[in-house]
């Protein structure tokens, strides 16, 4: 497994940048819940052994990360847009407003501002989009398994509210468990209708 390193972040403090906040969500492809985004600012040259892509590791492991995570960072901001929010404004516009709402929520603000994708943008920091971020920069790693953690407790809550999906094992994904359970049930009050066409 390939592991992620501070060749971005290093790259930006010799350019005489300060504080550098990692952003990435968790949750733009699935058929239910919220998408959820988080942004981390680290102490200069920390790095946390086993932080990888949330992808890359199994749920254990992020969890356990999660902890150090919020432990070792100077600050870490969590942004939460429901499914009315994406029906209304589109999964692209929900991740991007998760984002933002993310790096407000942060104590202080940052001097820049790197993003797993290519789509964030903002009027007033610094930024740079990182296509595979979250396999390349250990902050934008890291920001990506407070997000994937945080959506997914939110989606084993919805599995007591909503027993009949199992939002618990899929997480919202459009697992034929899940496609099943939406034709026997027709959908529940977290689905994002507009991602629906049966």
């Amino acid at each position: 497994m390939s592991k992620v390193t501070l060749e971005i972040e290093r790259s930006l403090w010799m350019q005489g940048v300060g504080s550098i906040a990692g952003v990435d969500e968790a949750g733009r492809g699935p058929l239910a819940g919220p998408v959820v985004a988080a942004s981390v600012i680290f102490p200069r040259d920390v790095l946390i052994e086993g932080v990888n892509d949330s992808k890359k590791i199994s749920e254990k492991q992020r969890e356990k990360l999660y902890d150090v995570i919020r432990a070792q960072a100077l600050t870490v901001g969590v942004g939460i847009v429901g499914h009315e929010v994406i029906d209304r404004i589109n999964i692209l516009q929900a991740t991007i407003l998760a984002m933002r709402k993310a790096i407000e929520e942060m104590k202080g603000k940052p001097d820049f501002v790197i993003v797993d994708g290519n789509s964030f943008r903002h009027e007033t920091l610094r930024f740079q989009n990182v296509i595979g971020g979250d396999a390349k920069s250990f902050t934008i790693a890291a920001a990506s398994i407070i997000a994937k953690v945080t959506r997914d407790r939110m989606m084993r809550e919805f599995d007591h509210q909503y027993p009949n999906y199992g939002f618990a094992q899929h997480k919202g994904y459009g697992t034929q468990r899940h496609l099943d359970a939406i034709r026997e049930f027709g959908l529940c009050e977290i689905h994002r209708k507009t991602f629906h066409s049966i």
